[in-house]
């Protein structure tokens, strides 16, 4: 389209130029030619008065001759005109062209090529349109376009990786309850149950983490049917004491590798006790880990928080790293041969945070400690 208008604005220039200066030459041959005839017959007859002694009808003649003069000066100053009138058509021509090309033309090829950006996939590239134009509104909707599908393709990126996480997490979690059935099932195997009350602990644990596990399960199962992109909670009051004295006991078992200290006083928090139970039972198994030492769970009350605190005696975790620890598939460096997602801290963060609380961990002198904070109520 550019090169038409440039070739038909070339065109146009060239007929007006030829046009002009023909008509110019041919005015002045003709003008001329007729002039000089008419004045040389009058010059004659002028003469001839002259010599006759007709003094009148000789000024007559003169007058004539002045007369076709001044004719003859309009004549050619119309002519000396026409390439002033021929420079005035170029202006507006090249004027014309000029505005039909950045008012139309060049705004459309900039739509063109918005266009073949989208169809490749590039949504990065910004379309500024100007309300002056003729594809003002267009252009706007175009790039309003551009907006709303990279918000969308943005949305969908962020709903996979929520699945994901999801996933993972649901994952993760199962792994926990599987392990203590393992070690239930390898007690009973090893006849460590020499007493009836030992074998309807066992069989009671089995029990309880075949359940937990079918919960986890059912979570799984309707986040892939649904459009879940969190993992729920059911908030209910709990006194948190003898909630985590009963939890620990279960979590440590045969093994007796955690110690949990109970308060003077007697807390109420508003939680959901599964999630809590996966918090537990996600950082004293970090601990055993890693750490493979003692485990000491204490809970204390400051600023109307309850803090569960979860402390081992182990090498800690870097200070470079601790930036970091909560984030999701993040391992620290020190964690050596040992098999893990790097899920276990950000599902203990994000489970504390969907009850109103926070994770917070601090190297020890000797150890790490895990604190889970929750926001008290009273009763």
């Amino acid at each position: 389209m550019k090169q038409k208008l440039f070739q038909i604005t070339i065109i146009f220039s060239t007929v007006i130029c030829i046009a002009a200066g023909y008509f110019y030459v041919s005015s002045k041959q003709t003008n001329t030619n007729d002039l000089r005839s008419e004045q040389i017959i009058l010059l004659n007859e002028i003469e001839q008065l002259a010599q006759s002694g007709n003094l009148e009808e000789m000024s007559e003649k003169t007058a004539d001759l002045q007369e076709e003069l001044r004719n003859e000066q309009q004549a050619s100053a119309g002519v000396n005109g026409l390439p002033a009138l021929c420079v005035i058509c170029l202006i507006f021509l090249i004027t014309v062209s000029g505005y039909v090309y950045f008012q139309i033309l060049r705004p459309f090829d900039k739509m063109k090529l918005f266009a073949e950006k989208i169809a490749q996939g590039n949504f990065d590239i910004p379309l500024d349109y100007g309300r002056s134009n003729y594809f003002g509104a267009f252009t706007w909707a175009f790039d309003s376009m551009r907006c709303e599908i990279t918000k969308s393709r943005a949305c969908e990126k962020e709903a996979i990786d929520n699945n994901k996480t999801v996933i993972a997490t649901l994952s993760h979690d199962i792994k926990t309850p599987i392990a203590s059935i393992r070690a239930y099932a390898e007690g009973l195997e090893a006849n460590l149950d020499n007493t009836h009350e030992k074998r309807a602990k066992y069989l009671r644990v089995l029990m309880r983490k075949c359940d937990e596990v079918s919960k986890l399960t059912d979570d799984l199962f309707i986040h892939s049917i649904s459009d879940l992109d969190k993992l729920k909670t059911s908030l209910e009051e709990t006194e948190i004491c003898e909630f985590m004295k009963k939890i620990t006991a279960e979590i440590s078992g045969e093994q007796n590798d955690v110690n949990f200290t109970s308060p003077e006083f007697s807390p109420h928090v508003m939680a959901d006790r599964k999630r809590l139970t996966q918090i537990a039972e996600n950082l004293i198994n970090n601990a055993r880990k890693y750490a493979k030492t003692q485990i000491d769970v204490n809970i204390t009350n400051s600023d109307g928080f309850i803090n569960i605190s979860f402390r081992d005696y182990g090498n800690g975790i870097p200070d470079e790293d601790m930036p970091f620890i909560l984030d999701k598939f993040y391992r620290g460096r020190n964690c050596g041969n040992e098999q893990g997602s790097g899920l276990g801290l950000y599902i203990v963060k994000y489970i504390a945070e969907q009850m109103k609380g926070k994770v917070s961990l601090h190297n020890l002198h000797d150890g790490l400690e895990v604190t889970v904070s929750l926001p008290e109520i009273s009763v």
